[in-house]
């Protein structure tokens, strides 16, 4: 047992993270994970891993980490984030964790957590004590080692996703499909085989179809709009109905219409909760405080119950648990399944929107143009600040004195008769981020957007 401690910096809200070698290394990776494995104490724990360069080395060395601490490893090879939690729950095993920086650029990598059932372990459950074994090794002794092996998860998970859906009968659709050169390219080929193998009437137009680890086309982040134009051109090229992206882990995904436009995650989440309120009504339905307007409205339509959870992946997947929800969705993109395991999933939104859509006969960019119409959004602003409390209290004195509701829950929101708007910091990037809605005005919406950005200007003035 080691007494003196070798800090690491790179433990964030929900998972690590940091650049490599230099924050996140096979030093860090191994200390990490075996007290990771101490905590569980447990006897299996699941690995998987993206396709960044730096990965293979990191899960060897976090498997190696874990097998010193006398716990088996099973390692289900490259894989996605909810792979890892699938199988954590297909195996009954103790933990889980998925080596990857998801969207961060490719010199950096990291490592999320799950424990049983997937249970997300993060700042508040798990990481103060991990993090104190980690620093000052503070290992037990072991002297029967974990043994490692290798197994396939792919025909099982697919088996689950396709339970949880209804494609029969559909209408042919063309589809382009961008895994963005990461972890996603195989599982979408073995569901376009699995298609076929149904016959199912889908036809797929691959993009930036390989994993390489040096993101060639860029970091697969599709929810930043300059990486739209890909899949944008890509669905107008080929004349498909529908276009889809996902990032490097592809715990999100996200959407572009047949005019290759961009289908917001607000939208999305919107018919996703109708969807799964018609199959089974009464439940209820987690969203953020980002947005929120259209999200009780749908849920509220449908007899539904609208419940506002904090924003971040630990928090949606407590209140999952804790509300025994159907469904949840941040604007982010992340998209939570009572029958995946309450965890969030980037391949089950895609198969859901195609039933959502399978007997749909007007172009999807019908629906997406009424969406917007009705409840115009902003997108996700994000600003960098040098004093986030300072801005966040100005623009409360500023705007909460003509405000209908004012809100601290998860930053600051504020409600006014025909638009809101919420404010909060991230809790993964020093930003400032910014959201805004109306009812159906999306010239109040410019101007709202506009005015906001000039004052949190001044405010750093």
């Amino acid at each position: 047992m080691g007494d003196v401690k070798k800090p690491i910096q790179c433990f964030k809200a929900y998972d690590l993270r940091g650049h490599y070698p230099s924050q996140i290394n096979t030093d860090v990776a191994y200390r990490v994970s075996r007290a990771f494995a101490q905590w569980s104490q447990g006897k299996t724990i699941v690995i998987g891993g993206d396709c960044r360069e730096s990965t293979p080395i990191l899960k060897e060395a976090a498997s190696n980490g874990i097998q010193d601490a006398g716990i088996d490893v099973i390692d289900i090879g490259l894989s996605g984030s909810e792979q890892v939690y699938f199988a954590v729950n297909h195996f009954n095993a103790d933990g889980g964790i998925e080596v990857t920086a998801s969207h961060n650029p490719k010199e950096d990598n990291g490592m999320k957590f799950v424990g049983h059932d997937a249970v997300p372990v993060y700042a508040e459950h798990g990481f103060p004590a991990i993090q104190e074994i980690a620093e000052a090794s503070r290992f037990l002794p072991n002297t029967q080692p974990g043994k490692r092996r290798f197994e396939s998860i792919e025909k099982a998970y697919l088996d689950h996703l396709f339970l949880l859906i209804d494609l029969e009968n559909a209408r042919p659709k063309r589809i382009v499909v961008n895994p963005g050169n990461g972890a996603a390219g195989p599982t979408i080929e073995a569901i376009e085989s699995y298609f076929q193998t149904r016959d199912l009437p889908y036809t797929l137009f691959f993009i930036n179809q390989q994993p390489d680890p040096t993101f060639p086309n860029g970091v697969p982040n599709p929810l930043l709009k300059e990486n739209h134009h890909q899949t944008s051109k890509a669905v107008c090229t080929a004349n498909a109905d529908l276009g889809v992206a996902w990032d490097g882990d592809f715990d999100r995904c996200f959407f572009f219409d047949d005019k290759g436009h961009f289908f917001d995650s607000y939208y999305v989440s919107s018919l996703l909760a109708q969807l799964l309120l018609k199959r089974t009504p009464n439940q209820p339905i987690i969203h953020d405080p980002r947005l929120t307007w259209l999200m009780k409205e749908s849920t509220e339509t449908y007899h539904g119950q609208p419940v506002q959870s904090e924003s971040g992946h630990a928090f949606f997947k407590q209140a999952m648990h804790t509300y025994h929800a159907l469904y949840g969705a941040e604007a982010s993109g992340h998209h939570y399944f009572r029958d995946f395991f309450y965890c969030d999933s980037g391949i089950l939104p895609w198969l859901l929107m195609l039933e959502t859509l399978k007997n749909e006969i007007v172009p999807i960019s019908t629906l997406n143009q009424d969406m917007q119409k009705a409840h115009p959004v902003s997108g996700e602003i994000n600003l960098k600040v040098s004093d986030l409390p300072t801005v966040l209290s100005k623009v409360h004195d500023h705007y909460a004195v003509t405000a209908k509701e004012t809100s601290w829950f998860d930053g600051l929101s504020l409600e006014f008769d025909d638009w809101r708007f919420n404010l909060r910091g991230s809790n993964t990037e020093p930003l400032l981020r910014l959201n805004l809605e109306t009812r159906g005005q999306i010239e109040l919406l410019h101007q709202k957007k506009k005015e906001l950005l000039q004052f949190i200007n001044t405010c750093e003035g």
